[in-house]
């Protein structure tokens, strides 16, 4: 779940393999660690990227990505398909403004495997963007191929087979991040907390709907 502050940033939940799950089986984002994307937006910050400007010190000269890698279908540096979904495994990420380190941080993600998607690529660096289209800039060891989503739908049911009338085997509220086992025809094998289960496409951000893979 999300809670968007203006002009700040927003807080956000992650799954927490020691308390995720209630006797009910029940998985909810109010009971997992609370962590924050924080807004980078300070005069402290303005004043050091005038000053660098100013002085020429402290690096080399902001780098622009080439306009045609945006909207591609195959990654200029990579050869992978744009866009496509990876996730957060650094416990805290930064955002920037551009593809290199001497560009201001207008994002830091301090939510370990938070799903993203990647829209271009340049160099060693991956724009990325989350569910809510925030983000920017990151560099490619702050990003894992590991396929988590976010759950879309509250009281979510996990069913034991990937069909409407399968058992449920759990239910996970609107907010949840879970790891994609695998997903075809439309369903998707989720895992959290150690549950686990099939749920549509279509209920969960992090995956490509109608995309299959295992």
């Amino acid at each position: 779940m999300t809670f968007s502050y203006p002009g700040w940033g927003r807080k956000a939940e992650r799954a927490n393999s020691d308390k995720n799950t209630n006797e009910a089986g029940t998985i909810r984002p109010n009971e997992q660690a609370v962590l924050t994307m924080i807004r980078i937006w300070t005069g402290a910050v303005l004043a050091l990227a005038i000053s660098l400007g100013a002085n020429g010190a402290g690096g080399t000269p902001s780098q622009r990505p080439n306009p045609s890698a945006e909207g591609s279908d195959i990654g200029p540096v990579t050869g992978l398909p744009l866009p496509r979904f990876v996730s957060i495994k650094a416990a805290e990420a930064f955002a920037r403004r551009g593809p290199s380190r001497s560009n201001r941080i207008d994002w830091v993600f301090q939510r370990r495997n938070m799903p993203m998607q990647i829209v271009a690529e340049y160099g060693h660096w991956r724009r990325v963007v989350d569910r809510d289209g925030a983000g920017g800039w990151m560099h490619y060891a702050m990003l894992s191929g590991v396929r988590t989503a976010i759950v879309e739908v509250d009281m979510l049911e996990l069913r034991a087979r990937p069909d409407p009338d399968a058992p449920v085997r759990a239910q996970a509220e609107l907010g949840v991040v879970a790891f994609v086992e695998e997903c075809a025809d439309s369903w998707c094998l989720l895992e959290v907390g150690g549950r686990s289960g099939w749920v549509p496409d279509t209920t969960i951000w992090g995956v490509e709907p109608g995309v299959d893979f295992d």
